[in-house]
């Protein structure tokens, strides 16, 4: 039996795929870092209101900052694929191709198409090509950073299958 994540053991109980794009665990310390450090300098040893306003507005900034890179989610779910605030019922899903470092940066450098829907999270390394099949709608694709597109693209193929 191989191990496997949370999100990983959701799609193969449910058929579904859920992951959170959350930040690398060195991003929090990184980022904390810095807005102390700015802090510090616009401190700079003054007294009054200088010496704690940078840290009372800059420390939970960062917080807040790092919160929010790290809040988007990528559901299957009840026939869509949920990927933020964004919707696509799966059965506008021509095919769900799952994407390495090398296969995301070709498909999003220089040649990448103007209409294509993404949501990359650089400090992800794969990502899944959602080909669409909706004539109504100009978009070609969608491209998606995940940390399991084989799981991802199997679980939304499943969906699409068996969506009636």
């Amino acid at each position: 039996m191989s191990l496997s994540s949370p999100s990983s053991a959701t799609s193969a109980a449910t058929g579904g795929h859920a992951e959170r794009l959350t930040l690398p665990w060195w991003a929090w310390p990184a980022g904390l870092a810095v807005a102390g450090l700015l802090a510090a300098e616009l401190w700079m040893g003054a007294t009054g209101v200088r010496a704690w306003l940078p840290f009372a507005v800059l420390i939970p900034a960062a917080v807040a900052v790092l919160w929010w890179l790290g809040r988007i989610r990528v559901e299957v779910r009840d026939g869509e694929l949920r990927v933020d605030d964004a919707r696509l019922p799966v059965r506008h899903v021509a095919d769900a191709v799952p994407l390495d470092a090398a296969g995301r940066r070709e498909v999003l450098g220089v040649g990448a198409d103007p209409l294509a829907f993404v949501v990359q999270r650089p400090w992800i390394g794969g990502a899944v090509q959602v080909v669409l099949d909706d004539p109504a709608d100009p978009t070609p694709f969608w491209v998606v950073s995940t940390r399991h597109p084989v799981e991802l693209a199997t679980a939304l193929l499943t969906a699409r299958d068996t969506t009636p």
